[in-house]
C-alpha cells in the first residue's frame, strides 16, 4: 500500500489513512483476525451511530488497498467474510517512509539529502 496522500496535521497512520479506516486497522493489529462484526461491536463502543454497513465498507476499502485480506466462512447464519491482516504495524509504517522519502528524494533530490545529511542517530 502506496500512500497517495500524507497529511501533515495528523498523528501516526491517520497521516496517510482515513480516521476511520485508521481505527480500524488499529484494532485489527490487535486482534489480527476479525469480522466485520466483531469489529463493528468494538467501534460502536466509541461511535455509537456508526452503522454496521459502514464498517463493512471500509473494511473492504482495505481489503482493496492490500491492507486486509477476506476468506469465506461458514457460520451459524450462513456464509460470512473472515477478515485478516496482510502486514504488520511495523511493516506497514515502514511502507510509508519509504514510500515519503522515495517520493521527495524524486521531487526534492538536494534539499532531501541536504536534509537527512543532518539528521544524527
Amino acid at each position: 500500500m502506496k500512500p497517495h496522500e500524507f497529511k501533515l496535521t495528523e498523528e501516526g497512520i491517520r497521516a496517510v489513512l482515513p480516521p476511520l479506516e485508521a481505527e480500524v486497522m488499529e484494532h485489527m493489529w490487535k486482534v489480527y483476525v476479525a469480522t466485520a462484526g466483531q469489529v463493528y461491536e468494538e467501534l460502536k463502543k466509541k461511535h455509537p451511530e456508526i452503522r454496521r454497513s459502514t464498517v463493512s465498507i471500509v473494511m473492504n476499502r482495505l481489503c482493496e488497498k492490500g491492507l486486509l485480506k477476506r476468506s469465506v466462512e461458514r457460520g451459524r447464519g450462513g456464509m460470512r467474510y473472515v477478515y485478516a491482516i496482510t502486514t504488520t504495524k511495523e511493516e506497514f509504517e515502514q511502507k510509508v517512509v519509504q514510500s515519503i522519502l522515495e517520493a521527495l528524494i524524486n521531487n526534492f533530490r538536494e534539499a532531501t539529502y541536504a536534509y537527512l545529511s543532518r539528521i544524527k542517530k
